[in-house]
């Protein structure tokens, strides 16, 4: 047995762990990471960024297409150059190019398997690691296998399977409509499958604005795929190499994988939290400072919290956690329904802040406008033709936007503005001075604007 002490110890190496590291350690602090698997974590090795990889290609020839001139030069997708690039993004499954991004910063890594034992007390192994200020959770999730009848013994794809395959399917079922299963429906469907995505709601991407899941299965049906909403799965089964699944309306569908993508489970059902009196293997609750209640030298951040299972506000919540180890006066304010989220499929789905639904649930006197996405000068050059809606919430008594969704080919950019004057609450006084340039696309907060009244 060994031991050693720090000042921080940070179990979890994936972005928000690596971000509230590395700012301790900037700031001075003798921080030690934990990790059991792959520096980096989930995000860069089977989440974000080989999703990306797989998607963009399919999504640029779309554009492409929709171009004339350029649309004469298109051919298809070289799938194999496709895998290849998303082996070069995720490095092979090596995280060789990740650790010197710590050794830069000073920061310990211990690898192995962290174990609260005590206050500010960490097991790994045979090591015993103490932190003098703060302990930091950051152990992530993974994906939620439902108890359906024969689906783990029909050995589902999850998401990490589905973003690391060397071959393509010709059919795939998808379970679930959120993110990861329409973005891993548009991936497989540019690479020639012929995908089923079973939904148990009224329409993909349910938590979103109901024109943008609408779309997207417009866009779907236009693709090939083939959206079975408001649909259960009853019973899975695999033979001689193929899936069936039976669905609650009496119908089944097969195919050659199935790829589960229905919620992500908190990895915290061996951390230790047991003996802290926390209950293991649910979302830890924390404060707006990111500690545990009656612990203030817990802090927990990104997915494990389950307030925004988004990288990005992992990564805000790291810094958030670090400064207030630090001795800032710092807390939350953009989290939950105020976090910024893009679906990458095509036509993109960006959003901010509240749902017209949502906001009215709130308690808001809300008003949503709309206007086409492509209704613009900006919008004749990129993404001709393509469908797509823009969505400011106004709050009518605070005359601030509170929510937005914009839907269309790279929408994704557009978003930051909007998180901008959602977060900053801008009045709309002021955003009509906020001249955009002609022509480009960002003329829709222009006729966002206009709509409104102004």
């Amino acid at each position: 047995m060994s031991e050693r002490s720090f000042d921080v110890v940070v179990i979890g190496a994936g972005p928000a762990g690596e971000v509230c590291a590395g700012r301790l350690s900037d700031a001075g602090l003798e921080v030690a990471i934990v990790e059991e698997h792959l520096v980096g974590g989930e995000c860069s090795f089977y989440g974000c960024m080989p999703s990306k990889a797989l998607l963009r290609p399919g999504q640029v020839l779309a554009e492409a297409r929709r171009i004339p001139g350029a649309a004469e030069a298109v051919n298809g997708l070289d799938v194999p150059a496709v895998f290849a690039r998303r082996d070069e993004v995720i490095n092979h499954l090596h995280d060789d190019n990740q650790t010197p991004w710590l050794d830069a910063h000073g920061i310990a890594l211990v690898r192995g398997h962290g174990r609260i034992t005590g206050e500010r007390t960490v097991q790994v192994g045979d090591e015993t690691l103490t932190a003098r200020r703060a302990v930091v959770t950051a152990t992530g999730t993974e994906a939620a296998v439902p108890p359906i009848p024969g689906l783990r013994e029909a050995r589902p794809w999850t998401n990490r399977h589905a973003v690391t395959a060397e071959e393509v399917p010709p059919t795939l079922v998808v379970l679930g409509g959120g993110t990861v299963g329409v973005e891993m429906a548009s991936a497989y469907a540019s690479f020639g499958s012929r995908v089923t995505v079973i939904e148990a709601g009224p329409r993909v991407l349910a938590r979103e604005e109901p024109f943008a899941g609408d779309e997207v299965c417009a866009a779907f049906a236009d693709a090939g795929i083939e959206v079975r909403a408001d649909t259960r799965a009853t019973a899975v089964s695999r033979a001689n190499g193929r899936v069936t699944v039976e669905l609650d309306d009496g119908s089944s569908v097969s195919g050659d994988e199935i790829l589960v993508a229905v919620g992500r489970r908190t990895l915290s059902a061996d951390l230790g939290l047991d003996d802290l009196g926390v209950e293991p293997g649910r979302p830890i609750e924390v404060d707006d400072a990111l500690r545990v209640p009656g612990h203030d030298w817990l802090y927990v951040i990104g997915d494990a919290n389950g307030r925004a299972l988004l990288t990005h506000m992992g990564k805000y919540q790291g810094r958030i956690a670090a400064d207030r180890i630090l001795g800032r006066e710092v807390a939350l304010r953009s989290d939950g329904a105020l976090s910024p989220r893009v679906t990458f499929t095509d036509p993109q789905v960006a959003a901010v802040g509240h749902t017209l639904a949502s906001a009215q649930e709130a308690g808001i006197d809300a008003r949503a406008v709309d206007v086409p996405t492509g209704g613009n000068a900006g919008g004749s050059f990129v993404g001709p033709g393509a469908p797509g809606t823009a969505r400011i919430v106004v709050d009518e008594d605070r005359r601030i936007i509170v929510g937005a969704t914009f839907t269309g080919p790279e929408v994704a950019e557009a978003l930051h503005a909007a998180t901008i004057a959602v977060i900053g609450e801008v009045p709309l006084d002021d955003l009509w001075h906020a001249v955009p340039c002609f022509p480009t696309r960002s003329e829709l907060w222009l006729k966002l604007l206009e709509a409104y009244g102004m």
